[in-house]
């Protein structure tokens, strides 16, 4: 990371971004900006009129919130800008004690986050653009899967508590929505699939991540869309820990306060997938079988925490594998498990 001068925080929103820059000397400039291509070129540009300020000695920063920062990521990109998309938790525990908040704050904390660990920031790089296709793709998967559950589940519950009339009622009434839902659910994930295999990379990553049992396409699509293709987190002890999986102790002293627990900071959606690879691999894969057996029934310890562990498992063994670029080997995978 090279020495900045200038620090600019972006806070995003849908309409308008507002902007903070700062110095180390106590220099501060504030605006308002619509949240449009135009806009946003021509206020950059017009920031480097600003007595000192130039794009190579600015360092901007923004949270990273989804979508809306899309064409903020855009024009800085173009001008060739040293940008940082921060995770909105890491940025807010980051400043210590804070009270208050609106546009203006956040944009000025952003700026400081920038000026005070500068250091130890990393530079944001865009993803290639099938990734941001395939994310889009899973994102809209998701939200069609859940408006599905809304619709089923009441149906379902319901039945207990009205006449079946009324019940098979609201069955029909709902059916043509739930089997829509579920063709648009089907033509996607055709998409998706169409749209990784086409390419040579995350066909190649994925056949290895799938090669091993019980982690399908989605699992294997969340990840590599996670790690940027593993090359944002090429650890699995980062990604475990940025998939919950990680546990952490807590000492005082020489006092041990409880047993080492995993973080509710976490990728939630990550973390679920991981879970059902695991709870599969005990019911269809015979070495992890044995493994969760031996650690429940005769260590007795707690179910949840052998399903952390073996998520754990299967986390090393997708690193693993991507790092020495083969699939997987059943009698390989059965070793390590023995040793553990």
């Amino acid at each position: 990371m090279k020495n900045f001068k200038f620090f600019i925080g972006i806070d995003v929103s849908k309409p308008y971004v507002d902007v903070a820059v700062v110095d180390e000397k106590g220099f501060s400039l504030y605006s308002r900006v619509e949240n449009n291509p135009e806009s946003l070129l021509q206020f950059i540009n017009g920031l480097k009129k600003t007595p000192g300020i130039k794009i190579s000695n600015s360092l901007f920063g923004l949270e990273n919130t989804g979508y809306y920062g899309n064409h903020l990521l855009k024009a800085l990109h173009t001008l060739k800008a040293s940008v940082v998309n921060e995770n909105p938790v890491l940025i807010k525990n980051s400043l210590g004690l804070i009270r208050g908040k609106d546009d203006k704050l956040d944009a000025n904390r952003i700026a400081e986050y920038l000026c005070l660990f500068q250091k130890k920031l990393t530079i944001w790089s865009p993803k290639r653009p099938i990734l941001n296709e395939l994310s889009q793709l899973l994102s809209l998967r998701e939200r069609l899967s859940a408006i599905s559950l809304k619709l089923k589940v009441p149906l379902k519950e319901e039945k207990e508590f009205i006449t079946k009339a009324l019940s098979h009622q609201n069955t029909v009434l709902c059916a043509k929505s739930i089997d829509a839902i579920k063709d648009d659910i089907s033509v996607i994930e055709k998409r998706i699939k169409l749209v990784w295999s086409s390419d040579e990379q995350l066909k190649h990553q994925m056949s290895i991540i799938m090669s091993i049992p019980c982690i399908g396409e989605l699992t294997a699509l969340n990840i590599i869309l996670s790690t940027n293709e593993f090359k944002n987190i090429s650890s699995p002890k980062k990604f475990a820990c940025y998939a919950g999986v990680a546990p952490f102790k807590r000492q005082s002293g020489i006092s041990i306060i409880g047993t080492s627990r995993i973080s509710h900071i976490a990728n939630k959606k990550t973390k679920s997938l991981l879970h059902t690879c695991a709870v599969l691999s005990v019911r269809f894969v015979p070495e992890i079988k044995a493994y969760f057996l031996r650690k429940t029934v005769n260590e007795k310890k707690h179910k949840m925490l052998v399903y952390n562990a073996i998520r754990s498992k299967l986390i090393l063994r997708v690193f693993s594998l991507i790092k020495e670029n083969r699939l997987y080997q059943a009698d390989y995978i059965y070793g390590s498990m023995e040793k553990s």
